[in-house]
């Protein structure tokens, strides 16, 4: 079993790859806010309201695939 730091684990993951995924989310919290406060429809203003979820969740699922792969290169 090979034992290493947690700098050579995390040389190949970009640490900026969240960014657009956190404007995402953070725009559609925003489109949310407007379509429930703004135009008054609370259903679509619901519907968007779930999108940031789903798109951190896709990303953090990738991100531990893309973790994972290195920790199987690193065997």
């Amino acid at each position: 079993m090979c034992v290493s730091t947690s700098n050579e684990l995390t040389d190949g993951i970009d640490d900026n790859s969240f960014g657009p995924v956190v404007l995402a989310s953070i725009g559609s919290v925003m489109l949310a806010l407007y379509f429930y406060y703004v135009q008054g429809d609370k259903q679509r203003g619901q519907f968007v309201g779930f999108w940031p979820v789903t798109i951190l969740a896709l990303a953090s699922y990738f991100r531990l695939e893309e973790i994972k792969e290195l920790l199987a290169d690193d065997e």
